[in-house]
């Protein structure tokens, strides 16, 4: 991770900065095409590789992705609100070990870094006074 030149502080402050998935595309837009797309598409790139950002799917088969905050587990996982856009890294212990529980009671190993999101909708989009009753 050597994010030391201005123009990727710049991209990545944006980056962190957006509360939903984005394409390399839209960054250079909200950019105001100051920095170069190419730059932008490479810099991307490298930031899904080091873990930072993620892909996540669409309807349109366009390469989305999400800012992700640091986290030190091995187990990855998310809830993605379908309305919103927010992403929420669940640090719970009744989830944690997943990976291993996988690895150990159904014979598949997950890669390094794997990531789940479970897609549903988040207390504010669903209405605070109703978010208990889900």
């Amino acid at each position: 991770m050597n994010y030391n030149t201005k123009q990727k502080r710049e991209i990545l402050a944006l980056i962190k900065k957006l509360n939903t998935d984005f394409t390399a595309k839209d960054i250079f837009n909200y950019l105001n095409g100051e920095i170069g797309l190419t730059t932008v598409y490479r810099f991307v790139e490298s930031l899904e590789e080091d873990g930072v950002i993620f892909r996540v799917s669409s309807n349109d088969n366009t390469a989305r992705y999400q800012y992700t905050k640091p986290c030190k587990r091995t187990d990855h996982i998310y809830l993605k609100c379908s309305r919103c856009g927010s992403l929420e890294h669940i640090d719970c212990e009744k989830i944690q070990g997943l990976t291993a529980h996988i690895a150990k009671e159904h014979h598949f190993t997950p890669g390094a870094n794997t990531k789940l999101i479970i897609n549903g909708f988040c207390a504010n989009c669903r209405g605070e006074k109703h978010a208990e009753n889900y």
